[in-house]
């Protein structure tokens, strides 16, 4: 037990040096060009116990530009590979990823909704696209759930039967966008454009306490993998254990997107290669997914900020992630749960 312990605290460590590593690379990158030594200064400017200078220039490039999308770009990866690897433990789906029961179609259909008609709404798209993930995932769930059960099966349709119905209601606002088409689409797309701490702090005061509370439901999640009868005679309480995973999953989910669009295969890929590096207990599992996740969309957000004309990271991370995934099929490591 203890050598367990000391075995996932040490890849809990090797795992957050490499998102801070990552974080301080990235905020190097970008039309103006600031040394590594600099962005380290002003990253540790705010600890008053440290004297550090940096010139004023940088200082606002690093903490009012660069910063916030990468702290919005890490909690949105850690939402998201969390929430793929709980939806994949969930259903014993290798293909689950966080938008399974409609979250992602969702929060799509209620910003893009927004962005068509011009309807104001307090706190503005990010608030239409959170409210529309959760209504939309609380639905899947009351048409799946029948006499205060709620078959993991009849759960994955009614998300496919969803998404599908909110796909159609999507390419409907779309016909009708007119000037607003470029605006929504780049949205559908997946980004970071535009962040701002304030967007960032929102979605970490919903994705941090959503993800440690998952991590408390780790060995249900485990015993879970069993089958429900099996985990049923183990003492878990199937149904309720299955209830809080998809609410907290959900919000998780929800809070990522709404403040970033859709971002496709961090949820997916990501738990993958941690389940091959560090096994499939959930106890470990989990939290170095995030953390990975984290490091992942962060990295493959600065290649698509890099060239010469900005990207949509959810292009990047699909460019990236599906080729992967597919080499992982070949290589038959991608296997059922």
């Amino acid at each position: 037990m203890a050598l367990h312990r000391l075995e996932t605290g040490a890849w809990l460590v090797g795992l957050a040096v490499l998102l801070v590593a990552v974080a301080l690379v990235s905020a190097t990158i970008g039309p103006v060009s600031i040394p590594l030594r600099t962005v380290a200064s002003v990253a540790l400017s705010p600890l008053p116990w440290l004297s550090t200078t940096a010139p004023d220039t940088a200082r606002t490039i690093v903490l009012q530009i660069r910063m916030p999308r990468i702290v919005l770009g890490a909690v949105v990866g850690f939402a998201l590979a969390a929430a793929g690897t709980v939806m994949q433990g969930f259903f014993r789906n290798p293909m689950a990823d966080p938008s399974i029961v409609g979250v992602s179609a969702g929060a799509a259909t209620g910003a893009v909704a927004v962005i068509v008609t011009g309807i104001s709404v307090p706190f503005g798209r990010p608030a239409a696209a959170f409210a529309g993930a959760l209504v939309a995932a609380f639905g899947v769930y009351l048409i799946a759930t029948e006499g205060g059960r709620t078959p993991v099966a009849t759960l994955l349709l009614a998300g496919v039967a969803v998404q599908t119905f909110l796909g159609a209601v999507i390419s409907y606002l779309l016909v009708y966008a007119g000037r607003q088409m470029n605006e929504a689409v780049y949205w559908l797309m997946g980004h970071l454009h535009n962040s701002t701490w304030p967007k960032a702090q929102a979605a970490f005061v919903v994705a941090l306490p959503g993800v440690l509370l998952l991590h408390l439901f780790a060995r249900d999640l485990n015993v879970l993998l069993l089958g429900e009868e099996d985990a049923h005679a183990l003492g878990v309480d199937v149904e309720r254990t299955k209830r809080v995973l998809l609410v907290l999953a959900s919000l998780v989910t929800a809070a990522a997107v709404a403040v970033s669009g859709v971002i496709g295969f961090v949820g997916l890929v990501v738990p993958h290669v941690m389940r091959l590096l560090v096994g499939p207990d959930h106890r470990v599992l989990l939290p170095t997914s995030a953390l990975a996740g984290a490091s992942f969309l962060v990295a493959t957000d600065t290649v698509a900020r890099s060239g010469p004309a900005e990207l949509p990271v959810g292009i990047v991370t699909a460019a990236v992630g599906a080729p992967f995934f597919l080499y992982l099929l070949r290589k038959r490591e991608v296997h059922a749960l």
